[in-house]
């Protein structure tokens, strides 16, 4: 089966956890976005490099997901996805899964460093329901609203717990 998925939603949604998912029944490649969003830090790459290198990862692989919060890149390879799966479960519950998320070796150096910025994901994620940039909810629904393709909203984690 071929699978052209991107995962939308805020931090601790469940993206990665749903793409893991996702993965071990039908095998495809995966991609956060968080992986080419940034360069060197909290400085973001220009945005045409972003979806380049996107694009380039979509050509090199029949079968994929793509993860993320970046509604500008994803804004920019929708053409390419079959089927957009926003993920809003709330606030209280991306917060719950932002503390109980194992260390993230490919994000910070140590568990201690990824502690240390805790306060600040906590916050941020906060914000979610009140922020008007390419990382808030108001965007991520226009983004979902306006889709004609295949899509599907979750609300809870376990709507898609059995995914």
């Amino acid at each position: 089966m071929i699978m052209k998925v991107i995962l939308l939603g805020n931090a601790g949604a469940g993206k990665s956890t749903l793409s893991k998912k996702l993965m071990a029944k039908h095998p495809a490649a995966r991609l956060s976005l968080d992986e080419l969003a940034f360069q060197g830090g909290a400085e973001r790459r220009p945005l045409d490099e972003s979806i380049a290198d996107v694009k380039g990862f979509i050509t090199a692989h029949e079968s994929w997901i793509i993860e993320g919060c970046y509604a500008d890149i994803i804004e920019g390879i929708l053409e390419d996805c079959e089927e957009l799966v926003f993920l809003n479960p709330g606030i209280d519950a991306c917060i719950a899964h932002c503390r109980a998320r194992p260390w993230e070796p490919e994000k910070f150096r140590s568990s201690r460093e990824q502690d240390e910025n805790l306060g600040n994901l906590l916050d941020w994620v906060k914000s979610y329901e009140t922020r008007e940039d390419e990382y808030g909810l108001q965007r991520h629904r226009a983004i979902y609203d306006a889709f004609p393709g295949s899509k599907r909203e979750f609300n809870h984690a376990s709507q898609y717990e059995s995914v």
